[in-house]
């Protein structure tokens, strides 16, 4: 697992900034996808992929405890689909 303090040390020491700047520009990075999925938008990044906000429907569930039918609440969630230079680098 990588966290965004590592992510923010290999950019300072690749771009020659201090690991603070590093550091804020990987959490606005990560701020602007989250506003823009708030907004219901869509972030692409090139080369990478891109966040899209998916609605999910309401849906007939379980208990796994008791086994009784519960209603799930429609919600929304945030998906990721990795561009075809990612998919082909995980892929050989």
């Amino acid at each position: 697992m990588t966290t965004t303090n590592e992510i923010a040390d290999k950019i300072a020491a690749e771009q020659s900034v201090t690991k603070a700047q590093a550091k804020a520009i990987v959490e606005s990075v990560f701020k602007q996808i989250s506003d823009d999925a708030g907004s219901g938008a869509e972030t692409r990044i090139p080369g990478f992929g891109k966040f899209k906000v998916k609605d999910t429907p309401a849906r007939e569930g379980r208990n796994p405890s008791t086994g009784a039918a519960i209603q799930i609440a429609a919600s929304k969630k945030l998906s990721f689909t990795p561009a075809k230079a990612i998919k082909d680098a995980l892929n050989g």
